[in-house]
């Protein structure tokens, strides 16, 4: 994967040095919601992120980092490599959400696509839905629009689920970005609507929907970046092995030795992979309406 003709997004902030300080204070009521819901990535059990914001919410060493930063170019590698990942992100939608979004939502044909912000921490900071933690993993927050990605993420997919690689890095991006486009799209406030009204079980099975056509938007970004960001075989083999590592059935079966299909949140590592291949033959959102699909 090469991105020399990539220049950075504008819409990077970076508050990993921004001297901002640390601030105290527990997680809150949104900051709460946000972690219940943050096993949005990575497939962390949500009961280990809300037991650690129950900690911090009695103040436990709740210390997060100013939510202010620096904008402009990002200087350092690891952050240059995801600025450049946005921008090209940014280019493919630009293009293909007017043509393609009426394949999924009847009346949004022509729809421009706004472009988010991504912030970059160490540690922890502050988002529109409350307290970040790099325990989280990277999110989306639909509430400020904008990914939150602690780069040291990279290095935990290259060691603990040996999954790394620029190109598996830039599916976590491109991931993140899925669900942008499915908040614009609507989608994503439906489904956080309809959680609230059904059961843990059918609540489950609504995530894994969402972020299996998150995974299947990655795969159409990619479709339509590979020439933009010099893709090749061994790239696929990356974002495919990433889709692989981070699927609910291997986490659990590495985190308690059995699995529990009904507390899927992201998909099995097959309809994860299965899914991102879909959007990276077809290059067609219309191809990523996980809910019409009767199997998954």
């Amino acid at each position: 994967m090469r991105l020399d003709d990539i220049s950075q997004s504008d819409n990077v902030e970076d508050r990993r040095g921004s001297g901002g300080g640390m601030i105290g204070g527990g997680l809150g009521i949104g900051g709460m919601l946000l972690a219940g819901a943050l096993a949005w990535f990575l497939g962390i059990d949500p009961r280990i992120v809300m037991g650690g914001a129950e900690m911090l919410s009695r103040g436990a060493g709740s210390l997060t980092q100013s939510s202010s930063g620096t904008r402009g170019p990002v200087k350092d590698e690891l952050g240059q490599f995801a600025s450049k990942v946005l921008e090209a992100n940014e280019r493919v939608w630009k293009q293909q959400l007017p043509q393609q979004a009426g394949q999924l939502v009847r009346g949004a044909e022509g729809m421009r696509f706004q472009d988010p912000g991504m912030v970059l921490y160490a540690g922890g900071t502050r988002s529109g839905c409350g307290s970040a933690q790099a325990a989280m993993g990277p999110f989306y927050c639909p509430l400020d629009r904008k990914v939150y990605l602690d780069t040291s993420f990279f290095q935990e997919m290259a060691t603990r689920l040996r999954a790394g690689g620029d190109f598996a890095y830039a599916y976590v991006i491109a991931h993140e970005v899925g669900h942008h486009l499915q908040n614009q799209l609507g989608i994503l406030p439906q489904v956080q609507q309809r959680q609230q009204q059904v059961s843990k079980r059918e609540a489950n099975a609504l995530s894994v929907r969402t972020e299996l056509m998150a995974d299947c938007f990655a795969g159409v970004w990619a479709h339509h970046a590979s020439g933009m960001i010099k893709l090749d075989e061994g790239d696929v083999r990356e974002a495919m092995n990433a889709a692989q590592a981070i699927g609910d059935d291997k986490l659990q079966k590495q985190a308690q030795g059995y699995v529990v299909p009904d507390s899927f949140t992201h998909g099995s590592s097959e309809q994860r992979t299965r899914w991102f291949m879909q959007g990276l033959k077809t290059g067609q959102l219309g191809q990523c309406n996980t809910f019409a699909a009767r199997d998954i």
